[in-house]
């Protein structure tokens, strides 16, 4: 049978959480309100997966162009290319 090559495949080590952050985030995080200009680095948290953006941006700097509902669209410069990323606050951290 062939390997499935699914939307969250070959993860397993990439989003995996130390015994300190297992569990859901504190609500502190969820409360901070990004601004159209700030720079943010991309973290999938694998405890939530609405708005989870794929695998291989996570790492990922980028800045917010345009806000969304409760999500965050977010230009990242993958190669030569811009790519919008659209993700939840959830994912996304400040730069420092």
């Amino acid at each position: 049978m062939p390997n499935s090559k699914g939307y969250r495949h070959s993860t397993r080590r990439l989003f995996r959480k130390t015994s300190r952050e297992k569990g859901m985030q504190p609500l502190g995080r969820l409360l901070i309100k990004y601004k159209v200009g700030d720079q943010v680095v991309i973290k999938v948290d694998s405890a939530i997966q609405k708005g989870m953006p794929h695998r291989r941006y996570h790492g990922k700097f980028g800045v917010i162009s345009e806000v969304r509902g409760r999500c965050y669209v977010i230009k990242i410069k993958d190669g030569n290319a811009i790519k919008q990323i659209i993700a939840r606050p959830e994912h996304v951290y400040l730069a420092k």
